[in-house]
Formats: structure tokens, C-alpha cells, sequence
């Protein structure tokens, strides 16, 4: 229901731009987010995205990250700007009914590393 793409590995200091688009099967979205796990970690939130466009991000993340969303096509993304090596993770897209109903994706590795 939730499909993330745009991982892979990249060099640090570099860039990469993650997907994810919610199917028609999940209705009333309100908000969507990234999470990420890094290995032997939580998960923990990266940022999220109101449907309104009210943005919230991981202090570790301000200033290089950007969400943004698509509401017609139910798609947000996550530009990843200046990556260090422990931005390394399983990135997770996340989704909020306005019901309170969460949806979670399958995950996209990213690899930040020389």
C-alpha cells in the first residue's frame, strides 16, 4: 500500500532523493513521513508532512533534509542533501489516516559511505 524507491549508496557529502506513493486503498491520508533504522538502532523519525504542508523534522536532519508532498498523487519525497555516514539506515515511508490508522512501507536502504 505504501511503495518507496530512491535508495542506494552514495558518497559523502552527496545527495539522493527518496519516493514514496500511497495507494488508493488507504483512504483519508492526513499525514506521511520518513522514518529511518540505522543497524542496532530504533527507528526514529526523520520528518513529516501535514496534507496542509506543515512540515516537523529530526533536529539531525534540519537544514539538509526536505519533505515534500504530492497530494494528487499521493506521493511523498525526501531530499537528502550533504549526507554524512550516519545517515546510513533502512529508510521507512510512513502514512496517518486522519482516523489515527498508520501504514508503513517497506523500506528503502540507504548507504552513505566512500
Amino acid at each position: 500500500q505504501l511503495q518507496a524507491s530512491g535508495g542506494g549508496l552514495v558518497q559523502p557529502g552527496g545527495s539522493l532523493r527518496l519516493s514514496c506513493t500511497a495507494s488508493g486503498s488507504i483512504p483519508g491520508i492526513n499525514a506521511m513521513g520518513w522514518y529511518r533504522q540505522a543497524p542496532g538502532k530504533q527507528r526514529e523519525l526523520v520528518a513529516t508532512i501535514t496534507r496542509r504542508g506543515t512540515t516537523n523534522y529530526a533536529a539531525s536532519v534540519k537544514g539538509r533534509f526536505t519533505i515534500s508532498r504530492d497530494n494528487a498523487k499521493n506521493t511523498v519525497y525526501l531530499q537528502m542533501n550533504t549526507l554524512a555516514p550516519e545517515d546510513t539506515a533502512v529508510y521507512y515511508c510512513n502514512a496517518l489516516t486522519y482516523g489515527g490508522y498508520g501504514y508503513w512501507g517497506q523500506g528503502t536502504k540507504v548507504t552513505v559511505s566512500s
